[in-house]
């Protein structure tokens, strides 16, 4: 079995996920894993898929006929999880939005080592200025020696900075 990460983007419309699902089906595929969303008027995502060894041409053809349809699809083999060590933590922002949030609190991540394990991130209406409010959650995998604490210091040593309340799970 070959697992492939299928990256998907097309113009939002019904029955996308239904056509990518019968491509994959149609190969011999298993759909195992996906983040489909709407995202700027567009249908984006990735799906992990589970493929019967030399079928992957077929998988190919197949989501060409999706393609015709009005969706891109690149496949690209998945690469394995070995070694993953490290605790997880998830955590949640919330504050104003404006420009620089999302390079901060990246930034204060990766010089702590920490990887990037899922990020998910939206705007909200602030219902007493009609300002916007932004969203982020994240789950991050820390490596070894690393400790929950250390990363919920560093994101609290930025919060005030950034403007954004942070809740560490």
């Amino acid at each position: 079995m070959t697992l492939l990460v299928l990256s998907v983007v097309g113009s939002d419309r019904p029955g996308l996920t239904k056509a990518l699902s019968a491509a994959v089906l149609s190969a011999g595929g298993n759909w195992l894993e996906s983040h489909l969303s709407r995202l700027g008027g567009l249908y984006v995502g990735s799906v992990l898929v589970d493929l019967t060894d030399g079928k992957i041409e077929m998988l190919r053809s197949a989501v060409s006929a999706v393609d015709a349809a009005g969706l891109e699809v690149r496949i690209v083999p998945a690469q394995g999880r070995a070694g993953v060590a490290g605790d997880t933590l998830a955590f949640t922002l919330v504050g104003q939005d404006r420009p620089g949030i999302v390079k901060q609190v990246t930034a204060t991540i990766s010089e702590l080592g920490a990887n990037i394990e899922t990020f998910k991130t939206w705007l909200s209406d602030e219902a007493h200025s009609g300002g916007h409010l932004f969203h982020m959650d994240a789950n991050l995998r820390l490596p070894l020696g690393l400790s929950a604490a250390k990363v919920q210091d560093a994101l609290e040593a930025i919060s005030g900075e950034i403007m954004v309340d942070v809740a560490v799970r």
